[in-house]
C-alpha cells in the first residue's frame, strides 16, 4: 500500500465510530476505490455503477434476482410485432431531486448527449442499437431527428431499433441509458463536456432513490433517501456511505470493527478460515464476468499474434484459482462465463494450456527461450488481488518462457485514463456483464468500440456482430456468437484468465440483500436490523 493510501485508511479507521443503537439506518458499503465521476454517461466501472444506481434510475429496474427487469421510470411499455419499436409510458409521479418532473424529452436530450462525439463516452456504443445512432455518433449526420428516439408527449418515449435486440430491456438497466438533467448540466458549462462540476454536492440533480449529501475525495461519499423519488415509501435505508477502500485486508478489519456492513472484496488468504466459521458472514456467489488481460496490439511485441498466443498458453489457470485467488473461480479458456442465458461455447473453441507450443511460438516470433524479448510492463489498478495475480503470472512466464514482465500499478482514475488512451503494453482488466446475454461479451470488441482499447479489430467479426441481431432464433444467434468467439480466440487481443465469483463479507445486520449475478441488487429494498449484533 502506498504511504498516501495508508494514511487515508488510518484516518478513516480511527475516526469512524462503531455502530450504536438509535442511529439512522445508514448502510456502510466498501466501494473498492475512488470513483472517476458520478455522471452516469461518463463512468465505466463497477466502482461507479453502485453510486449511479443510488442517484439515478432508468426506464426499467433490476429485479431482486438480477436476471429480469421490473418497471422503473416507465410504469409499462409496448413492443411492436417486428420487435423494432418500444413505446414506454412514463410515471406521472417520477421527479428529479429538484422537484421537476422527469419527462420523455429528458430521455431524448440525454441520449443526444450520450451520442455526442465530443463527449466521446466509452459506453456510447450501447446506444448504437437505436436506428441511426451510429451515423450520428460517427458524424455521418448531424441531424439527431434521424436517431430512433422521440417523445410524442411528455409521458411517452418511443425507441426505434436498427435491428431486433432481444436483450434490450435488460440493457436498459445499465447506467448508459439513464436520463441526466441536461438543463442542469448546462448551468455548469457545455452539456457535452466531461469533468463538469454538476456532479458535486449541492449541484447534482438525480432521479434515483437517494441524493448526494457528501463527497470527500478518497474518504467517503454519502447519500440520503430522496424525498422526491416516486417509490420513496419502499426505500428502507436512511442513507448509504460508500468507502473507497482498495485493500481487502483493510476492509476485513473495518468490518470486524463494525465500520463496514458490506465489503467490496475479501482477502483470499482468509477465505478458508472464514468458511469454517459457524454462520460465517463470508459469501461466495456467482458473478457474471471474466477477468482478463488486454494486449495493446499496436505496440511491439504484442502486434504479433504469436507472442500474444505464447503468453496465453503458458499460464496455469487452474493453479492460479486454486492457490492465488481461492474464491471458487473457474479458469477462463473462452470469453463468456457459464450460465449466461443458456449460451455455451463451441467445444473446439476453448484455449488449451500448452507450454511446449507457447515456447515454439515465442521462438518462431524471434525470441527463442525468451532471448531478446523487449522490455515489457503489465499495468494493473491498485488492489492487492490484482498484484497477487500479476506476480503469479509473472513467475509462470519467467519459468515457462524465459521472459521478464515488469509490473506497475496506478490508482483507479489514472488507470482508466491509461486504458482509454491505450497507454500500456499489457493491462489487467475485467468485464462484468451489463445485462445477462452473451451479446454483451461480444459487442465489447467491435472495431473502434468505446471499451475495446486493444487497437484490434476484424471486419468479419464486425459483420457477424450485426448479423447476430438479424438471426431468426436464439439458436441461430448463438451459433453466430460461437463463430465470433473463435475469431477472438484465434487473434487473442485479450487473454482470458478466470471467470469471477464474488467474495465479500455481509453483516447479519443487513437484510433483504444478496449478491446477484450482476451485483445490481436494487438499493431501495436493502434494510438494516439496528438491533442485530
Amino acid at each position: 500500500m502506498s504511504i498516501h493510501r495508508f494514511i487515508i485508511f488510518c484516518l478513516i479507521f480511527a475516526c469512524l465510530p462503531a455502530f450504536a443503537a438509535g442511529q439512522q439506518k445508514m448502510l456502510r458499503w466498501g466501494n473498492g476505490d475512488e470513483p472517476q465521476d458520478l455522471d452516469p454517461q461518463v463512468i465505466s466501472g463497477s466502482v461507479e455503477h453502485h453510486l449511479a444506481r443510488a442517484l439515478f434510475e432508468g426506464l426499467v429496474n433490476n429485479s431482486t434476482d438480477g436476471r429480469s427487469v421490473i418497471p422503473g421510470v416507465a410504469e409499462r411499455w409496448d413492443v411492436s410485432e417486428d420487435a423494432l419499436t418500444y413505446t414506454f409510458h412514463l410515471r406521472a409521479e417520477a421527479k428529479w431531486s429538484n422537484g421537476e418532473p422527469v419527462t420523455a424529452d429528458d430521455f431524448v436530450r440525454s441520449y443526444q448527449r450520450m451520442l455526442s462525439p465530443r463527449l466521446a463516452t466509452e459506453y456510447a456504443y450501447m446506444l448504437f442499437l437505436l436506428k441511426g445512432a451510429t451515423d450520428y455518433y460517427t458524424g455521418k449526420t448531424k441531424d439527431f431527428s434521424t436517431v430512433g428516439v422521440r417523445a410524442p408527449d411528455v409521458r411517452t418515449l418511443v425507441l426505434t431499433l436498427e435491428r431486433p435486440a432481444p436483450f434490450l430491456l435488460g440493457a436498459l438497466t445499465h447506467y448508459a441509458w439513464f436520463p441526466v438533467p441536461v438543463s442542469v448540466i448546462e448551468k455548469f458549462g457545455p452539456a457535452d463536456a466531461k469533468g463538469s462540476r454538476w456532479t458535486r454536492p449541492g449541484n447534482i440533480v438525480g432521479n434515483g432513490p437517494f441524493v448526494l449529501t457528501e463527497w470527500k475525495q478518497n474518504k467517503v461519499i454519502a447519500v440520503k433517501r430522496s424525498p422526491t423519488y416516486w417509490d420513496r415509501d419502499a426505500v428502507k435505508l436512511d442513507g448509504i456511505e460508500f468507502y473507497p477502500v482498495t485493500q481487502p485486508d483493510n476492509e476485513e478489519r473495518m468490518y470486524r470493527a463494525r465500520q463496514l456492513d458490506i465489503t467490496y472484496d475479501f482477502p483470499p488468504q482468509k477465505i478458508a478460515s472464514y468458511k469454517r466459521m459457524p454462520a460465517t458472514p463470508l459469501h461466495l456467489d456467482p458473478y457474471c464476468g471474466v477477468y482478463f488481460y488486454r494486449f495493446n496490439t499496436a505496440r511491439k511485441p504484442f502486434d504479433d499474434v504469436r507472442v500474444r498466443r505464447a503468453l496465453t498458453l503458458a499460464i496455469d489457470r487452474g493453479r492460479l484459482v486454486k492457490f492465488v485467488t481461492r474464491a471458487d473461480e473457474q479458469p477462463a479458456r473462452t470469453i463468456v462465463p457459464p450460465d449466461v442465458a443458456g449460451y455455451s461455447p463451441a467445444p473446439d473453441a476453448a484455449l488449451k494450456e500448452d507450454i511446449a507450443e507457447a515456447q515454439r511460438l515465442l521462438a518462431e516470433a524471434g525470441y527463442p527461450n525468451g532471448a531478446g524479448f523487449p522490455k515489457t510492463d503489465l499495468l494493473y489498478n491498485t488492489q492487492q488481488k490484482h498484484r497477487d495475480v500479476a506476480e503469479a503470472l509473472q513467475q509462470m512466464w519467467r519459468k515457462n518462457l524465459g521472459i521478464e514482465i515488469g509490473l506497475y500499478n496506478q490508482e483507479w482514475k489514472v488507470y482508466l485514463d491509461s486504458q482509454k488512451s491505450a497507454d500500456f503494453q499489457v493491462q489487467r482488466a475485467g468485464w462484468i456483464a451489463d445485462y445477462v446475454d452473451p451479446h454483451v461479451f461480444f459487442d465489447l470488441w467491435r472495431t473502434g468500440g468505446g471499451n475495446n482499447n486493444t487497437n484490434w479489430g476484424d471486419p468479419e467479426y464486425d459483420r457477424l456482430l450485426d448479423a447476430a441481431l438479424e438471426a431468426k432464433s436464439q439458436e441461430e444467434r448463438y451459433a453466430i456468437y460461437r463463430r465470433m468467439e473463435k475469431i477472438l480466440l484465434r487473434d487473442l487481443p485479450i487473454m482470458p484468465i478466470y471467470f469471477y465469483t464474488y467474495a465479500r463479507i455481509i453483516s447479519p445486520r443487513v437484510k433483504n440483500f444478496r449478491t446477484t449475478f450482476l451485483d445490481n441488487y436494487p438499493w431501495k429494498y436493502v434494510d438494516l436490523d439496528m438491533g442485530a449484533k
